[in-house]
């Protein structure tokens, strides 16, 4: 059942379209990703979905009610982990319930009962520059968990780490997601990230930015590092780059 939607979505600036008639679900529980290459327009689809921007055209549904340019509604992780660098881990984490009026001392406890779930145990009274990429990143996932969204949007959430930290990433975001009955759509332009923590994927290409092929992951969570090697995500990977390629080549025919 469909828990967030986004339906024929313009996006113009300066009169020019960045993405036409986009339109995605996500059903509750599931992990979707958006999949294109840099700059086709799926942070500008991020910043519509989660409020931040109005559309030209089209409308966001949540539950099957109208939030189209509101913001708040959703949990929305950017690019970058955006820790205060002059804030504790623990109060790194626990800012957005410090945004809703809890008491500073309480929202430290709620959130420390998450560090160890989060793989952060010993490490509140760290600063962010004390902790590794991974850390950092889990601890931003942490925060945007804290919001207390059923629904949560991540843009490029493992891009800035290296190839073994992301692959032990990868691993603890199915578990903690399923764990936390989590519904989430991220955005990447790597393919092989897409396929392994995606129920589904949407391919969003051309100029402007369109919904262009959606494959199902025919695959259970959570997944092992050995299905990087599987006939299943061999198949995936095949399917993705032909149709990635097919599109290139009807783009050249244009020219």
């Amino acid at each position: 059942m469909s828990i967030f939607s986004a339906n024929k979505i313009l996006k113009t600036y300066q009169g020019s379209p960045v993405i036409e008639d986009v339109s995605l679900e996500l059903n509750r529980g599931e992990v979707v990703c958006l999949l294109g290459a840099s700059g086709i327009g799926k942070t500008t689809l991020f910043n519509v979905m989660s409020g931040l921007e109005a559309p030209d055209e089209g409308e966001v549904f949540l539950e099957g009610v109208d939030i189209t340019a509101q913001p708040g509604n959703v949990s929305y992780m950017l690019q970058k982990d955006l820790l205060m660098p002059y804030k504790t881990v623990i109060d790194n984490v626990a800012i957005p319930l410090v945004l809703k009026g809890e008491n500073k001392k309480v929202a430290r406890e709620i959130a420390s009962e998450f560090f160890d779930k989060f793989g952060l145990k010993g490490y509140e009274n760290f600063y962010p520059n004390q902790l590794s990429g991974g850390m950092r990143q889990r601890a931003a996932l942490l925060r945007t968990y804290l919001n207390h969204k059923e629904v949560v949007l991540l843009d490029e959430p493992f891009s800035a780490l290296d190839s073994l930290t992301k692959m032990e990433m990868h691993r603890w975001f199915l578990e903690i997601f399923s764990q936390l009955n989590i519904s989430a759509i991220f955005i990447t332009h790597d393919i092989d990230e897409a396929i392994f923590l995606s129920d589904r994927i949407y391919i969003m290409s051309g100029r402007p930015g369109k919904i262009t092929y959606e494959l199902t992951v025919p695959y259970e969570r959570p997944r092992e590092i050995d299905f990087y090697t599987s006939p299943v995500f061999n198949h995936c990977k095949k399917e993705i780059l032909s149709n990635l390629k097919c599109i290139d080549l009807i783009s050249k025919s244009r020219l």
